[in-house]
């Protein structure tokens, strides 16, 4: 069966400093033509950052949409053309300090399939050595260690809540444990 769905057209909503809202009209596999809304983004690295004392590099940051904090691994996103490890690299020594000796390509994923193009590169980051942060202009975020086994404790206690920072754990804990051999 074919469902896919064929770009007539495309108009640009609302065009900001890294996202924007496009408004596109399909072909759908019957034929009739609607209109599809959605957030087109850069896309995103997300570093699970293992110490050699088996923690993992966190942070604590406040997100302004859902107006909290949230405890989640680093990450951050991919700059026009930019090579996905080298915008890992980058993510991490920005937001924690930290370098990594080691890096392996974990998995892809899409987080909002229904209304955002975005997709979600992770990386698993190893022999770290602390140079020292180095945040953004207007980034504010705690540094912290935590170990998976609190980590996995804290998503079943609805303290670690955020999708991407879920995935990334479960991953890791998933690779930790020899999955995939």
């Amino acid at each position: 069966m074919n469902l896919k769905e064929t770009r007539l057209d495309s108009e640009v909503v609302y065009d900001g400093n890294f996202i924007s809202v496009r408004k596109d009209n399909a072909r759908m596999p019957d034929g009739s033509i609607r209109t599809r809304e959605y957030i087109a983004h850069p896309g995103a690295v997300a570093v699970l950052a293992l110490l050699d004392n088996g923690k993992l590099v966190m942070e604590r940051q406040f997100r302004y949409a859902p107006q909290r904090e949230f405890i989640e691994i680093p990450a951050g996103k991919i700059d026009r053309g930019e090579d996905i490890l080298l915008c890992a690299q980058r993510e991490l020594l920005e937001e924690t300090g930290y370098v990594a000796a080691e890096w392996t390509h974990l998995t892809t994923s899409w987080p909002c399939i229904g209304y955002a193009d975005e997709q979600i590169e992770y990386f698993l980051a190893r022999g770290l050595t602390h140079q020292g942060s180095q945040l953004d202009d207007g980034e504010f975020l705690e540094v912290f260690e935590l170990s998976l086994d609190d980590a996995m404790e804290w998503i079943r206690q609805g303290k670690i809540n955020d999708s991407k920072t879920m995935i990334g754990l479960f991953w890791l804990e998933r690779t930790l444990n020899g999955w995939g051999e």
